[in-house]
């Protein structure tokens, strides 16, 4: 199981932090992903570590003011989030992959389990 949680409603320039608390599998197998989906638009891939081996992935748009980290004694990955815009709002998702896959961490169709997401609203 991952669940997650976090998210709120801030105004634009606002900063965040988002938790991702694993259960139930191996946590160090596991590479633990960022998703998010706004309303009408598809679920992306914003970032991924690998806490075993300390690798961090990004997607280009968002490396500037998205921090991944993670504390495996927790089982917990972190997802800071600064400089909030506006088209940050959607529902961010935390998601769990094989490391053997980790390659493929912003293919939904890869993921093995999903949290259950927390909404982020960011206003101007």
């Amino acid at each position: 199981q991952l669940q997650a949680s976090g998210g709120g409603a801030v105004q634009a320039g606002g900063s965040l932090r988002l938790s991702c608390v694993a259960s139930g599998f191996t946590f160090d197998r596991y590479a633990i992903a960022w998703f998010r989906q706004a309303p009408g638009k598809e679920r992306e891939g914003i970032s991924c570590v690998v806490s075993r081996d300390d690798i961090t992935y990004y997607q280009p748009s968002v490396k500037d003011r998205f921090t991944i980290s993670s504390d495996s004694a927790k089982s917990t990955v972190y997802l800071q989030i600064n400089s909030l815009k506006p088209e940050d709002t959607a529902v961010y998702f935390c998601a769990a992959i094989p490391t053997v896959l980790v390659r493929h961490w912003m293919l939904p169709s890869e993921i093995s389990y999903w949290g259950q997401g927390t909404l982020v609203t960011v206003s101007s």
